[in-house]
């Protein structure tokens, strides 16, 4: 596993390269995202953390999946303009992903080893999933989907 999950490529909904070593030194949030889910409303908590921090170095960056109850099934455009639309969303958003099974993208695979979640089984259980990274690239905490993003903001502004 590489130590510095800055490291990995990830293409952004776009189709263009988000360049993750340009987010060494800053405290990133990475979350499993979905647009036809229950934990959807969360996109207005990600938002609020993201505009609350940004200028001190957070970076909020958004996978959306359609891994769990088929609830992202929309093209990259789509989903874009869902969240644009619906909560305002202007930090980062991936390309959609898997993060469980083969065909899991390479930095989810590197993050649910260094945070395995339940019981050890390094599994995403659902969407919303997300993880606390500092500035040198290291995956200091993991959240439920239930957990709030406003229950965040004094594990982000501790690494701040």
């Amino acid at each position: 596993m590489r130590q510095d999950l800055f490291q990995y490529e990830v293409q952004g909904l776009d189709g263009q390269p988000i360049d993750l070593p340009s987010l060494r030194g800053k405290v990133v949030l990475v979350v499993n995202t979905a647009s036809r889910c229950g934990f959807t409303p969360q996109f207005a908590g990600l938002q609020a953390l993201y505009q609350r921090y940004r200028e001190r170095g957070l970076v909020v960056l958004g996978f959306p999946c359609n891994q769990f109850g088929h609830q992202d099934p929309g093209s990259h455009d789509e989903i874009g303009a869902f969240c644009q639309k619906n909560y305002g969303v202007d930090f980062p958003m991936a390309e959609r992903i898997e993060v469980n099974g083969a065909h899991a993208h390479p930095l989810w695979r590197a993050l649910k080893r260094a945070q395995p979640g339940l019981f050890g089984l390094g599994r995403i259980h659902w969407n919303f999933t997300k993880f606390l990274i500092d500035r040198e690239g290291r995956v200091v905490a993991r959240f439920a989907p239930m957990t709030k993003p406003s229950a965040l903001a004094a594990r982000i502004e501790a690494l701040l």
